[in-house]
């Protein structure tokens, strides 16, 4: 996790999602801005980039903060570097990438592995070459791009229960039959602690996140410096912002923010440099 992933959204990519979401189009955001269509595509396109000025008209009109938009539209903010504890191992999912965890306990022989998608064979050879059993498959939400090798990876590992929340576990099928479901504070026992859940809607309706020994995994919930993209049916854009505020953003500041795409965080830092709060 010390190589650099870029940032999964752009300064177009926010103000994309922040428009959806808002149901605001190109041109009624050009005439609250009063900057022009042709402008402010370019800006969507990531083809320009905005003066502070603009920056600060673009997040007024789609409610975002202005300081902090500017610093994306600038390129001015990264998160700082993250130092994993040994237990901890990361991988990008391919073919499609996002991000996967592995969350190895060697002394006490157990594992948990967050959002297994992509090829299965570098999740179970990793487990096994390292004599840990995987006891639970732990799923953000039900994207393919997070979710699609749930099937293979249970296979290899028989007894390792899937933790998923009943509102996204019906679209992963059989796969997900016998899936432990999320409840908003339940826990799973884990080693010598164990694993919180919460259920932050807004992404999907049964998007979760997951904390261990001050780490959230976020999925596509949340980004460093974004938030996912709304696909819910029951749940919107004012509902994920809202459960983020609550569910994530009033967390120790020190909490590290593992996302499902791009580089970590923490909370402290999502505070500072997230448009959308």
């Amino acid at each position: 996790m010390n190589a650099r992933i870029e940032l999964e959204d752009t300064f177009g990519d926010i103000i994309r999602k922040a428009s959806s979401g808002l149901r605001l189009s190109s041109q009624s955001l050009a005439q609250h801005t009063g900057i022009e269509r042709g402008r402010l595509d370019l800006f969507i396109a990531d083809k320009a980039q905005p003066t502070e000025t603009e920056a600060h008209a673009i997040a007024k009109a789609l409610r975002l903060d202005p300081a902090k938009l500017a610093d994306s539209g600038l390129n001015r903010w990264y998160p700082r570097d993250f130092a994993a504890p040994g237990f901890l191992k990361h991988q990008i999912n391919r073919p499609h990438p996002s991000n996967g965890y592995f969350i190895m306990l060697r002394g006490k022989g157990v594992g948990a592995f967050v959002d297994p998608a992509g090829d299965p064979a570098p999740i179970v050879e990793t487990f096994k070459q390292a004599h840990v059993d995987l006891q639970y498959i732990l799923l953000t939400h039900k994207h393919d791009d997070h979710a699609d090798a749930l099937a293979p990876v249970r296979a290899a590992f028989p007894k390792a229960r899937p933790v998923m929340h009943e509102l996204d576990a019906a679209a992963r099928g059989a796969a997900a039959r016998g899936a432990i479901g999320i409840r908003d504070g339940d826990r799973l026992p884990f080693g010598d602690g164990e694993i919180a859940m919460l259920h932050t809607p807004g992404h999907t309706d049964g998007s979760s996140c997951f904390i261990y020994k001050g780490m959230i995994f976020t999925g596509d919930e949340m980004f460093a410096g974004s938030v996912g993209r709304v696909f819910g049916e029951r749940f919107g854009y004012d509902d994920q912002l809202a459960t983020i505020r609550s569910k994530i953003l009033s967390l120790p500041e020190e909490m590290v923010v593992l996302p499902g795409h791009g580089p970590a965080s923490t909370v402290a830092q999502e505070r500072a440099h997230n448009p959308f709060f």
